[in-house]
């Protein structure tokens, strides 16, 4: 049985630089504060806390005066940058440059809008933290589209500026531009910003041909990963026996019987060394099947 690890998955850049920098900091001190998970994966949390990274929440700000804090890719609120200078919080900003070209612009706009009674809507998961980011950026006065059933949620009345969270899936975000563009009452304002990252983007039809080409995939991803919740229903869409894992316990032998080539891939948060790990135990679980 062969066994294929897709080469166009694992980090995009905004994470590879983060661990980067945490690593760097792991290295010269020994400990490190991250607000929030640094990557949505357990076992490169894992990995990182084994060197000293220590996860904090925004409760947890007061409690670390004096200490350095790094600000994973996903990007923060004004509001948290400013706790930080108050309890004198030393940042390593790993905030990934898309998306804060994406809060500048969100920001630009919303105090463009607010003379014109205009509406900030954000295509985005409620809770994820790149969208509080993005909220922070407008007061929390935006509103966020989790799936294009929430557009009852605007007035159509009313100017509209339309962003997406960098990860979404560009199908979807054209669908409900589509659909807002259609409820609009005549001449009132929409504007549709593409700020759905372009790496991000690609993975969809790369990793579809890659599901084309193997009986089974394996896709590594955290459980908490919006991006992998979307590449890997287009897996399951294109190959019937796609199944998610986050680590080689996971796997189940009779996933393998009768196949002829197995392809492992995984989300933008999902670590090379993981996905070759689990390359390598499925290699086991056929040798033992022979």
């Amino acid at each position: 049985m062969r066994v294929h690890i897709d080469p166009d998955s694992g980090f995009c850049f905004g994470v590879v630089s983060a661990v980067n920098e945490a690593e760097k900091e792991l290295k010269r001190s020994g400990t490190l504060y991250c607000l929030g998970e640094i990557v949505h994966n357990k076992a490169e949390l894992k990995r990182l806390q084994n060197k000293g990274l220590i996860t904090i929440q925004h409760e947890g700000l007061h409690a670390i005066k004096n200490k350095t804090m790094l600000i994973r890719a996903h990007g923060e609120s004004p509001e948290t940058y400013r706790l930080a200078n108050v309890h004198n919080i030393n940042i390593i900003d790993a905030s990934c440059p898309i998306v804060l070209k994406l809060q500048r612009l969100i920001k630009k706009t919303y105090d463009r809008m607010k003379g014109q009674n205009g509406q900030i809507v954000i295509f985005g998961e409620p809770g994820h933290p790149e969208t509080i980011g993005l909220l922070g950026q407008t007061s929390g006065k935006a509103i966020v589209l989790r799936s294009i059933n929430d557009v009852g949620k605007i007035d159509p009345s009313k100017p509209v500026a339309l962003f997406s969270q960098t990860t979404k899936s560009s199908e979807e975000y054209q669908l409900i531009t589509s659909k807002i563009e259609k409820m609009m009452k005549e001449d009132v304002p929409f504007q549709v910003f593409n700020t759905i990252c372009r790496q991000v983007s690609k993975r969809l039809p790369l990793i579809r041909k890659f599901c084309n080409i193997h009986d089974v995939i394996i896709f590594v991803s955290g459980k908490n990963s919006s991006n992998g919740k979307i590449l890997f229903k287009a897996c399951q869409e294109r190959n019937s026996k796609s199944h998610s894992i986050s680590e080689t316990s996971e796997l189940k032998p009779e996933w393998f019987k009768n196949a002829s080539s197995v392809g492992v891939c995984g989300a933008t948060s999902t670590p090379m060394w993981l996905m070759e790990k689990i390359a390598g135990r499925i290699e086991e679980i056929s040798k033992n099947q022979q």
